[in-house]
Parts: C-alpha cells; sequence; structure tokens
C-alpha cells in the first residue's frame, strides 16, 4: 500500500519536472539566443562602422590630397612663370642697360692682356700670347693636335686652343686670342656652353652658334665686370668656373 502511494506520487512529480525542465531550457536557451543576437549585432554595427569610416577617411584623404595637389601645382605654375617673366626681363634689361654701358663705358672688349689684372698664373696664357706665323710643316712638327673650327685653324697648348696663324693661307679669325676649354673640348663647343650660360643669366640674347664674336665678347665682358673678374672679354678659365660651365 506504501509503495504503491509512491508510485503515484513519483507519477505526477516526473510530469512536473519535465514541465519545469522545459521551462527552464526554454529560459536558458533565450537567455543564450539574446546574448548571441547581442554579439551578431554588435560585430555587425562594427563591421559597419569600420565600413562607414573607412569611407569617410577615404573622401577625406581625396579632398586633402586634391587641395594639397592644387596647391602644389599652382605654386609649380607660379614658379614656372616667375622664371620665365624673370629672365624676359633680364634679357630686356640686361639688352638695354648693360650692351649700352659696356659698349660706351669702362669695360670694353679688349684684345690687349698686359695690365695689372692679368697678373697670375689663371691669366697667363692671355697675359704671354704673341701672333705667331709659321707655315703648316712648322705646325705639325710642334703642336700634335691642331683643328679646324670656324673658318680658322687653333692648335691645342696647356688647356687652351690658340690660332695657328700662317697655317692655310687666307684665314681670318672673328676672335684671335685664347680660348679656355675642358675635358679637351673644341672652341666652338665650348662657345656654346658659354653662349648657353650667359644666355640664361640675362646676359646674351643672340645666336648659339660656337662663334665668339662681338655680340658674346660684350656678354662675357659684362658678365665678368658683374662678377669681379678681369674683363679679358674671352673665354678664360675663372670665367667658365664663375658660370659653373667648368
Amino acid at each position: 500500500m506504501r509503495e504503491r502511494n509512491f508510485q503515484r506520487k513519483q507519477e505526477v512529480r516526473a510530469p512536473r519536472n519535465v514541465a519545469v525542465n522545459r521551462d527552464r531550457n526554454v529560459a536558458v536557451n533565450r537567455s543564450r539566443n539574446d546574448v548571441t543576437r547581442n554579439r551578431n549585432t554588435n560585430e555587425l554595427r562594427a563591421r559597419n562602422s569600420v565600413a562607414v569610416n573607412r569611407e569617410r577617411n577615404l573622401a577625406v584623404n581625396r579632398m586633402r590630397n586634391a587641395e594639397v595637389n592644387r596647391a602644389r601645382n599652382a605654386n609649380e605654375f607660379r614658379d614656372r612663370n616667375n622664371v620665365a617673366i624673370n629672365r624676359n626681363r633680364n634679357f630686356a634689361v640686361n639688352r638695354t642697360g648693360n650692351a649700352a654701358y659696356y659698349r660706351g663705358g669702362n669695360a670694353r672688349i679688349t684684345n690687349n692682356w698686359r695690365g695689372d689684372a692679368f697678373r697670375g698664373q689663371r691669366y697667363a696664357a692671355f697675359r704671354n700670347y704673341n701672333r705667331q706665323w709659321h707655315d703648316r710643316s712648322w705646325w705639325r712638327s710642334h703642336y700634335d693636335r691642331i683643328i679646324f673650327v670656324n673658318n680658322g685653324w687653333y692648335y691645342w697648348n696647356a688647356g687652351y686652343w690658340f690660332p695657328a696663324w700662317g697655317y692655310a693661307p687666307s684665314v681670318s679669325y672673328v676672335y684671335d686670342g685664347p680660348i679656355y676649354a675642358y675635358n679637351g673640348w673644341t672652341p666652338d663647343r665650348v662657345t656654346v656652353d658659354v653662349q648657353q650660360q650667359l644666355a640664361r643669366a640675362g646676359y646674351y640674347d643672340g645666336p648659339v652658334d660656337g662663334v665668339l664674336g662681338p655680340m658674346t665678347r660684350e656678354a662675357i665682358a659684362a658678365f665678368q665686370a658683374d662678377n669681379g673678374l678681369a674683363v679679358t672679354s674671352a673665354i678664360d678659365e675663372p670665367t667658365l668656373v664663375t658660370l659653373g660651365v667648368a
């Protein structure tokens, strides 16, 4: 009798336990689902924030880069224009000012290098220069490098080119003095470099033809006088160094 009552109690308690466990499992699962849902929501929100921030940063950087490049390009364009304007201004000023001054002023073109301004080894080639007249065989026997440039014959000696007077008949020289050369370059090539540098500096606006004529020599004289050099009106070593050519 007592065992039967115990079994009945157990049978009644069993459905109740099932119901209680079911409710408990539902609550636990609901809580777990809420945690999972919140985690997924937070991850999604974080990913969206990263994407939003990425787009925002790209837009900001794009605008900044555009502004920086616009300013940089504007400055470069302004600098190029200033260089062109200054070059043209220097040409105009030097053409009307320097040319007039050196034609009628103190720094005239000279072929006489005997003054005190030409002392020292740097001007020895000019100070000691004398026109020598010899025939072709004499020049060939004394110098191993003789070239024909700008309708004249030149011989090479101690870093300078000199006119080889008498090497050929009926030869005339636009300029008949020493021409300093570097790297063994020919007189016309050195003269081209000098003309280009003088043009960039605003002293020369004539043809770049490699001929050391009156316009080029006037420009050289102006440059030498402005830079405290002895005015040889010719291509000498100190002038090439100051020009930045040699």
